[in-house]
């Protein structure tokens, strides 16, 4: 067996209701001034105005910090960090977004490093300010993971990996994912897929039997229950398998990386804005035909844990395709805006994921990429 090394976040705590608890956490763990960080349009939903009420109770001030948009650029980073300057504690509250800015934020306003000297792996040292984060989605699993991705400069994504940014606890509270709209229930359930799949099959010297099982389960949970939370999302016992499998898919996968569905997604959403979860779904089929040529076994093992009764690497991979359209996903990219002359731009970008692309099972090459965003398109 191979050395290797596991992080996860200290705490979780999971259940129904659980957000009723934000104030005594925040008062025990993250002092008396809090930076909560959330978006727009969490803030439409009541959730952010009822986690702030909770923390007045508890007797703990709270700023908040609300203009967190989808792919958030690193000026949005900067001045969320530089507002919370005087904060003791930080809250991520809401999607992947929220959660990775919050991150950077409990990070950079404690004062020691600056954003542009952290991207990459292992660059960030800390300290860091304590930090509690509480997704809203089933998909990103950030709240269990040291990654936070930041759009640089136009187009272009990069990632600060550390395992300082993993918070203090993870509050999962499947009741709060209840509002999502079937798109994003779909969109999100098939990135938290993504990433179990991509860190089971993962070629990354860190590729350990920890992450494969929590992998294996999260594509348990997902596979019985994401149909159910598109079509039923009231359906409480399908979202808490959502938000768990989410989560497990999470620690996986920030165990063992990423790899060729998340370094041709992120353009997508560079240049287009498309989100993160739809961009993965919208290549992870052309993605998975293309590795099973010559790496087909870890698919074929993780193929009855999502769909039971399916055998074998390609069912596998079409079984995913067809979930994905059952699910009501756009699955071409010509559906989503993308135009065909694009797609060389698109290759060329993606051969910059060079924390990604070496965890592929099979090499890619600039000419590789392009011919699996045609093959999507």
């Amino acid at each position: 067996m191979q050395p290797f090394t596991f992080n996860t976040t200290a705490g979780v705590r999971f259940g129904a209701g659980v957000l009723n608890e934000i104030g005594a956490l925040a008062a025990a763990r993250l002092g008396e001034r809090v930076f909560l960080v959330t978006d727009p349009g969490l803030m439409a939903t009541g959730l952010v105005d009822r986690a702030l009420l909770l923390l007045r109770e508890a007797g703990v001030s709270a700023t908040l910090f609300s203009e967190v948009v989808a792919d958030p650029p690193s000026e949005v980073v900067r001045l969320a960090a530089a507002r919370a300057a005087e904060a003791t504690g930080v809250i991520g509250l809401g999607g992947g977004s929220s959660l990775d800015v919050a991150k950077l934020v409990a990070l950079l306003a404690a004062g020691a490093e600056r954003l542009e000297d952290v991207f990459g792996v292992g660059k960030a040292r800390g300290p860091r300010l304590p930090l509690i984060l509480i997704p809203t989605t089933a998909g990103t699993g950030s709240e269990v993971t040291p990654i936070s991705i930041v759009t640089t400069g136009a187009k272009e994504k990069m990632g600060v990996v550390s395992p300082v940014l993993l918070p203090d606890v993870a509050l999962l509270d499947p009741e709060l994912t209840l509002g999502l709209p079937a798109p994003v229930t779909a969109a999100t359930g098939i990135d938290a897929m993504v990433h179990a799949i991509e860190a089971y099959a993962s070629k990354n010297a860190n590729n350990n039997p920890i992450s494969r099982h929590l992998a294996a389960q999260a594509l348990t949970l997902i596979g019985a229950s994401l149909e159910t939370a598109v079509k039923d999302g009231a359906n409480l016992a399908a979202r808490s398998a959502m938000l768990l499998g989410s989560m497990l898919a999470g620690q996986a996968f920030a165990n063992s990386p990423v790899a060729a569905v998340h370094a041709l997604a992120y353009p997508l959403g560079g240049h287009f804005h498309i989100p993160h979860g739809l961009s993965n779904a919208l290549v992870l089929p052309h993605v998975l035909r293309f590795n099973i040529v010559t790496a087909p076994g870890a698919y074929a093992q993780m193929a009855p844990f999502a769909f039971p009764g399916v055998m074998g690497a390609g069912a596998f991979v079409e079984a995913l395709a067809a979930l994905s359209a059952r699910c009501g996903l756009p699955q071409r990219l010509r559906d989503v805006g993308v135009p065909e002359d694009v797609l060389p731009t698109l290759a060329r970008d993606a051969m910059n994921q060079t924390r990604l692309l070496p965890n592929n099972p099979r090499e890619v090459r600039e000419a590789d990429a392009l011919a699996i965003y045609r093959a999507a398109w």
